[in-house]
């Protein structure tokens, strides 16, 4: 049985003084939100897509763009999650110079890492035109789309080969730049040393597996525990209980949806059922895992005559984190309420 204090570090993350994420083994995560709105944006707007005797079709504006972005690194691994619903503005000018007005929009409603850009829906609407908006709107929907897959692709492959290079951390072994001294140095030998990094940088991220689905697993988990489904339950939902097995402060909205925080913030999620005495379901996440990402995690209580069984069941787990996440539960859950509260199990 672990000490209070032993096991896992990362389920009480330690904070280096140099920031150095050793041999780039641990998450870490750069929010890409902003920078993928703005470049969506330069991408979109002004696109020109020619129709040769029928019409020259602009997109005058993105009119929306919601979601998010994230870029991580782990075990020297880049992971890309992306999930964007886009709306454009579309107008036409015909080729017969009749000045009529002919307009629309178009959506990308599933603009995300599950998709390639030829997967990519592009749904194009019609506000104003008659029958040559129709034709217009055909041409958009069967070949000017093939110029909107590329502009996509693009945000793909800028996000995964540019964006990203920062996220490549220093590793062991390697020296770490003092940024706080000037170096003096001839033009021509700075402008050879960016380049030799550049060109460094872009073989690391070329060398690693990119833009890659998160692969995932199931936990399951049971432990008996010397008291009634009542008091388990309590200790699991009980501001003052579970401040004290985890030995801090917490913050707990025992409700449907109802929001949880413990151990500094680097475990957190929400409620989706509670069932009192026999069952809770949550939404469940370590910080360090990919934003956006969380698990579900299912604790059932069965009474016995003699003691209480709990029975867990996390699915969506990260495969690379199973192992210590089942470390995690028996030593920051299961031991640590058995010790405070002396629920200790029965010996059989």
């Amino acid at each position: 049985m672990a000490k209070w204090g032993e096991g896992d570090p990362r389920w009480i993350v330690e904070e280096r003084p140099d920031a150095t994420n050793v041999n780039n083994w641990h998450w870490s995560e750069k929010n890409a939100s902003g920078w993928s709105k703005g470049k969506l944006k330069s991408l979109f707007e002004g696109l020109v897509m020619e129709a040769p005797g029928l019409a020259v079709v602009t997109i005058k504006e993105m009119n929306k763009c919601e979601g998010e972005a994230t870029v991580s690194n782990r075990k020297g691994k880049l992971i890309f999650f992306y999930e964007w619903v886009v709306n454009l503005e579309w107008t036409a000018e015909l080729a017969d110079d009749s000045k009529k007005d002919v307009n629309g929009s178009i959506e990308i409603p599933n603009l995300s890492e599950e998709n390639d850009p030829e997967e990519v829906d592009v749904i194009v609407s019609l506000t104003a035109g008659g029958a040559a908006g129709d034709d217009v709107k055909e041409f958009i929907r069967t070949k000017g789309i093939k110029t909107i897959q590329d502009q996509i692709r693009e945000y793909i492959d800028t996000l995964k080969k540019e964006y990203a290079t920062d996220l490549i951390k220093p590793t062991k072994g390697q020296a770490v730049t003092n940024q706080s001294k000037t170096v003096i140095s001839s033009p021509s030998a700075t402008s050879q040393q960016s380049t030799n990094l550049l060109r460094t940088t872009t073989n690391n991220i070329e060398k690693m597996e990119l833009g890659c689905k998160i692969p995932t697993s199931t936990v399951s988990l049971s432990q008996s525990f010397k008291c009634t489904a009542e008091d388990l339950y309590r200790a699991l939902t009980q501001r003052e209980m579970v401040a004290a097995f985890t030995r801090g402060d917490v913050k707990l909205e025992v409700e449907k949806g109802g929001k949880f925080e413990f151990f500094g913030g680097n475990i957190s999620g929400e409620f989706v059922s509670l069932e009192t005495n026999k069952q809770i379901i949550q939404k469940w996440r370590f910080k360090t895992w990919p934003s956006g990402h969380y698990s579900t995690v299912t604790l059932d209580l069965k009474q016995k005559e003699d003691c209480t069984d709990i029975i867990l069941t996390q699915t969506g787990v990260p495969e690379s984190e199973v192992e210590h996440t089942k470390q995690g539960w028996q030593t920051y859950y299961w031991e640590s309420i058995k010790r405070t509260f002396g629920f200790g199990a029965i010996l059989l």
